[in-house]
């Protein structure tokens, strides 16, 4: 098993060596798993349980001072499933697996993608604050308004953060890709970026993985799993694609953004134009 996982991509973390350390501990719990699929997920869950990450618990907050929390998986046989907008949901990568493997769509939100994960027992209420984002939270200083205008420009003010959460596996035989986040600090209520978007924050062919993270909104209109996938398939290496892919994107946006990938051979890229993205990787 060939796995790869990145903890987002933004500004330099204040923490690094513990953030490092829990990303090396989600790619080498992932890689003992018996299917990339269970890697990646295993490796995700990790991920959404480190406070440090903006996925599960330490998630960002929307606007009304709910912390949601959205994820995506798809296998290189085109099993796919997303969940979003789901407040007290630690494990999204969960809920995209059931809406992958138990039900004919691809995508569920909300209240109903609450109900899926009750009824297949992924934990929900839970507590996805840290002290961290309680102290961040608090210090931006919320303008209370009924004038939804007058919101949205405070909004505008505050609104930002880009990090993601993600894996990507090989055996050889099978591909998966998982990408899980909390969104972006400030958004509206109910916003969803790139990240359970098929093709934007998320990808995997019979031949490549692909997980993205960064600017939610500039990833999902540049389509950049889906772009890097494409470059593999046509022949250029995960290191040829994930370089290319990002020097595109930074040429075509004002916005930044970081990807992994993996090819059926084994072989892994990554890239990203922001000012950090640690990563980590196993094989067993």
């Amino acid at each position: 098993m060939q796995l790869l996982v990145h903890g987002g991509a933004g500004s330099e973390p204040r923490e690094p060596e513990p953030r490092q350390k829990t990303l090396d501990e989600a790619a080498s719990t992932g890689a003992m798993a018996e299917t990339p699929t269970d890697a990646v997920i295993e490796a995700t869950r990790v991920l959404e349980s480190g406070p440090r990450f903006n996925a599960g618990v330490g998630g960002a907050v929307q606007s009304d001072g709910v912390v949601r929390t959205d994820a995506g998986l798809m296998t290189g046989d085109g099993t796919t499933g997303g969940a979003c907008s789901m407040p007290g949901v630690e494990h999204a990568i969960e809920v995209a697996r059931v809406v992958a493997e138990e039900t004919p769509h691809i995508m569920v939100s909300g209240e109903h993608a609450l109900s899926l994960a009750d009824a297949f027992d992924v934990p929900t209420e839970q507590d996805l604050w840290t002290e961290r984002t309680r102290t961040r939270w608090t210090e931006l200083d919320p303008v209370e308004s009924n004038n939804m205008r007058e919101h949205l420009s405070w909004l505008r003010e505050k609104f930002g953060g880009s990090d993601t959460v993600g894996a990507v596996a090989s055996d050889g035989e099978h591909m998966a890709a998982a990408t899980s986040t909390g969104g972006r600090w400030c958004a509206v209520a109910g916003r969803v970026g790139d990240v359970p978007q098929v093709g934007a924050g998320f990808y995997a062919t019979e031949n490549t993985a692909v997980s993205t993270t960064g600017a939610g909104e500039a990833i999902a209109k540049f389509g950049l799993a889906r772009h890097v996938a494409d470059a593999i398939e046509t022949g250029d290496t995960p290191a040829e694609a994930t370089t290319r892919l990002i020097d595109e994107f930074d040429e075509t946006t004002d916005a930044t953004a970081g990807v992994i990938a993996v090819d059926s051979e084994g072989r892994t890229g990554e890239a990203f134009n922001s000012s950090a993205m640690q990563t980590a990787q196993d094989t067993q």
